[in-house]
């Protein structure tokens, strides 16, 4: 996909043996096929394989070794990193949606923690390891006075989903600090773009709706601030520090990657209305609860150490993202909330 392949001229990933938890998600679809693309034999694990919606084609999912299960399941996550003799693991599978965590704490709990000690164990003792990439978020820095976040801004999630986070946030860095194992952490701002069929989400759900007629419907106030980083830029991130971990001893580290142009839930929708070319229709339900009300990351610590920068601008992302969904979606339907 045009904007999402980058590193191609280095041969650091040809036939490298990488697992990717998650593979078949938003962002692990988007990893998973620009470390193809770059000759990297990847294993995929996720609850649910070779669905319809992907940006996966038919052709890369055959190159894939696709496993279904859960990383809640330790023997199977062993016997996968130990048996083929894993190289890199990116930790991208989770229960990722906040409403879905608040309805149904336990499972939030059961997956992005438990999972993420699973991962680790099976690690641990595989002298085959070089890199663990965990996915953590934002939302482990919890609610802040002091903005924007820096890498060692206190871990304070309060809710489900934001306090899974922060646990496996710290259970990455005792495994650091006892066993000194090669796994860093990246906290990412809100990501969007080509491969997202999460209509929950604000971009992708406000795309649908400029572009279909259907009215949008804001379930907070509006004012809620966030930044917004495309998929590509993450994706690179994520490629650059598993390529430099070993190599600038980066264990133990974590990473904020975002764009540093925070937006209102507000102007953003209005940008993307703009953008589509279609008269700007939306309420305000003022419904959403347990959510913190402003977060945005700073990312020098990236740009400096990693040499890693947004590509995209959020106006450049969104235009990619409304041609994504102009050539892949009818808008006869009514635009799901």
């Amino acid at each position: 996909m045009e904007g999402l392949v980058k590193n191609m001229g280095s041969s650091f990933w040809l036939k490298k043996k990488v697992l990717i938890t998650g593979y078949e998600g938003f962002l692990g679809s988007n990893l998973t096929q620009n470390l193809l693309n770059q000759g990297a034999k990847i294993w995929g694990l996720d609850i649910k394989t070779r669905r319809k919606e992907t940006i996966l084609s038919k052709k890369e999912l055959n190159k894939i070794k696709i496993i279904k299960g859960s990383v809640e399941n330790l023997s199977l996550v062993s016997k996968i990193i130990k048996e083929n003799k894993i190289e890199i693991v990116f930790h991208l599978a989770a229960s990722a949606l906040v409403g879905n965590c608040l309805k149904n704490p336990v499972e939030a709990f059961s997956t992005n923690i438990e999972g993420t000690w699973n991962i680790l164990e099976s690690c641990r003792n595989n002298k085959h390891i070089k890199a663990i990439i965990i996915a953590s978020s934002d939302k482990a820095y919890g609610s802040q006075k002091k903005l924007p976040y820096l890498e060692n801004t206190p871990l304070a999630g309060e809710h489900p989903y934001d306090v899974s986070k922060s646990c496996a946030d710290l259970i990455a860095y005792a495994y650091y600090h006892t066993y000194d194992m090669p796994v860093a952490v990246t906290r990412c701002g809100n990501i969007y773009g080509p491969g997202d069929f999460n209509f929950s989400r604000i971009i992708p759900e406000t795309v649908k709706c400029a572009l279909s007629g259907n009215k949008l419907m804001i379930r907070s106030d509006g004012k809620f601030v966030r930044d917004y980083v495309y998929v590509g830029d993450i994706v690179n991130g994520y490629i650059m520090l598993a390529e430099q971990l070993e190599k600038k001893d980066l264990r133990g580290e974590a990473f904020n990657f975002s764009d540093e142009n925070p937006i209102n839930v507000i102007e953003l929708v209005k940008n993307i209305y703009k953008q589509v070319g279609a008269k700007t229709n939306y309420i305000i339900l003022n419904k959403a609860k347990y959510e913190i009300k402003n977060q945005y990351l700073a990312s020098a610590k990236a740009r400096k150490i990693l040499g890693w920068k947004p590509e995209y601008t959020l106006k450049d992302g969104i235009e990619r993202t409304i041609d994504w969904h102009k050539n892949n979606y009818g808008y006869s339907k009514k635009c799901p909330l």
